[in-house]
């Protein structure tokens, strides 16, 4: 019975293990036996000072954002509540009183 994941590609449970990383020998696909771990790890948002981050917490604004297509920012201390935490670059997904709904970066936010 084999431990190795199987192919993300084709969903092949005839992965085996080719030097440092994995192959699929029915698709052709290889990849990282590092990078199939760091995918099952549960994903960590944190703050600008290192605070875990969590959906429906609250927030603080540490710098003044500028808003595309908007002549106004989001100020210094504006509170965001009830957050949601999202993929990519833009990590979190808010409602913003007088903005609307927009996403933010952690790296621009302390938790309240």
């Amino acid at each position: 019975m084999s431990t190795l994941p199987p192919c993300p590609e084709c969903g092949s449970a005839y992965a085996y293990e080719d030097g440092p990383g994995l192959a699929c020998p029915e698709c052709g696909h290889e990849w990282s036996a590092v990078a199939a771990e760091a995918a099952d790890a549960p994903r960590v948002v944190k703050d600008a000072v290192g605070n875990i981050l969590q959906d429906g917490d609250t927030v603080t604004v540490i710098k003044d954002l500028k808003v595309k297509g908007s002549s106004s920012s989001v100020k210094v201390g504006t509170k965001v509540k009830n957050i949601r935490l999202i993929e990519g670059d833009h990590d979190i997904d808010c409602r913003i009183d007088g903005f609307g709904a927009m996403q933010l970066k952690s790296e621009f936010v302390k938790k309240a």
